[in-house]
């Protein structure tokens, strides 16, 4: 039947009285005309139909997955199909007085279904990824780097098919091919597949997540990760710029994660005072008395007092020199008045560890550190409070007469 409705146009052009050849490509630029017109035609009936039918199903459902389809103009593409497949029925018929042409004509529209068919896989996986990174569950896991893979091997498949398409080759003789190549791809895609392994560890062992505040030094980076993906972790720095990490680099080398500050009820303060050793002394019971008036650590210093004093006499030490017998020292009151102060300070974690200790003497001093963690974790808050303690601590120094060790005005010029 479609042979003798081809035949009905050709055998009129033959009548007009034109030769048989130009008939011939007459009858097919005609035909293909018609063709196209008629798949143009539905391919537009058929979108609008679908468009109109997936936006009221995506107004009534409940779920905004089929908002991200829409979006992603999956029916758009799937719209697509319709007029393939009335291609590949009628192109047949318009081209039957040129078979070669016609071999020519059926591979393209292969060739083409396939790209379609990709760009539709692509779509739905693009719409899958925005829709699960809307869930609190999959919004911090790398889900980019799980659709690239999938598009990999989607991409690899296809291009596969269209080779086989065109060559006329089965298509497992490409995939025996591949293996005797597999060194030459190994290399080609060596970056792929590092990042693939990376990204699976990454995510089975929970080591980076979307949101996380990494210090990756190698490559400069401090901040936020905005993207892991198969090839790359994007970080945003504080500075608002961008650093490019492979993603391999997270198992390969060494970085530091802060997600288990963020999670945990503070963050650590760790910064020493450097104390002139020249300025450490023994207290006499006149520095004592003056002490006491440091209302914080008034009853330490009477307690503690009375015990010192207690024990040199059952002792029979001569107090005529301080440094018979037991004393107390300015750094050492000092260090429980810190630790008083810390103790009392509303921004300090009291749950977590605290303490003040003394390293070990350096040319520099005594450093006099502070571990201890701020209740409140947001960088702005926790520098103020850092520094507030700090303010205070100096300050308080003379009270003790103490002095910070400082470098003389003319150190390091010539003499």
């Amino acid at each position: 039947m479609e042979k003798e409705t081809t035949r009905l146009l050709y055998d009129y052009l033959l009548k007009t009285g034109i030769s048989e050849t130009l008939a011939a490509y007459l009858n097919l630029i005609i035909l293909m005309a018609a063709v196209l017109v008629l798949a143009w035609i539905l391919d537009w009936v058929i979108w609008k139909f679908l468009r109109a039918f997936s936006i009221r199903i995506a107004r009534q459902s409940k779920t905004n997955f089929d908002n991200f389809l829409v979006a992603n103009r999956v029916p758009r593409y799937f719209a697509h199909l319709a007029p393939m497949f009335l291609l590949f029925k009628t192109v047949p018929v318009a081209f039957i007085d040129f078979d070669f042409a016609r071999g020519i004509a059926m591979k393209t529209l292969q060739v083409v279904l396939v790209l379609l068919a990709l760009s539709i896989i692509k779509r739905v996986f693009r719409s899958i990824n925005d829709y699960l990174k809307t869930k609190p569950r999959f919004r911090d896991k790398p889900l980019d780097s799980y659709i690239q893979v999938f598009m990999i091997f989607g991409w690899s498949v296809g291009i596969l098919a269209i080779l086989a398409i065109v060559t006329n080759v089965q298509v497992w003789k490409f995939f025996t091919a591949l293996g005797a190549g597999s060194a030459i791809i190994l290399l080609i895609f060596k970056d792929s597949i590092l990042g693939l392994v990376a990204s699976i560890q990454v995510s089975a062992n929970d080591m980076v997540r979307i949101g996380d505040w990494i210090t990756f030094d190698k490559y400069g980076a401090d901040g936020d990760v905005i993207e892991i993906n198969l090839a790359t972790v994007k970080v945003q720095n504080f500075d608002k710029t961008i650093t490019t990490i492979p993603t391999y680099a997270l198992i390969s080398d060494s970085f530091k994660n802060w997600r288990g500050m963020q999670e945990s009820g503070g963050r650590r303060i760790k910064r020493a005072l450097i104390i002139s050793q020249k300025s450490i002394r023994f207290l006499s019971d006149k520095d004592v008395e003056a002490l006491k008036k440091i209302q914080l650590i008034q009853p330490y210093l009477s307690d503690r007092n009375e015990k010192i004093m207690a024990f040199n006499i059952e002792n029979g030490r001569n107090k005529e020199l301080a440094i018979n017998g037991r004393n107390l020292t300015n750094i050492g009151v000092f260090r429980k008045y810190i630790t008083d102060y810390l103790e009392t300070h509303s921004a300090v974690n009291k749950g977590m560890t605290l303490m003040v200790r003394q390293l070990a003497p350096s040319p520099q001093g005594i450093p006099l550190e502070i571990y201890a963690f701020s209740a409140d974790k947001r960088w702005e808050n926790y520098e103020y409070v850092m520094a507030d303690i700090f303010d205070h601590l100096m300050a308080a120094l003379p009270f003790f007469d103490l002095k910070v060790f400082e470098l003389p005005m003319d150190f390091g010029q010539d003499v």
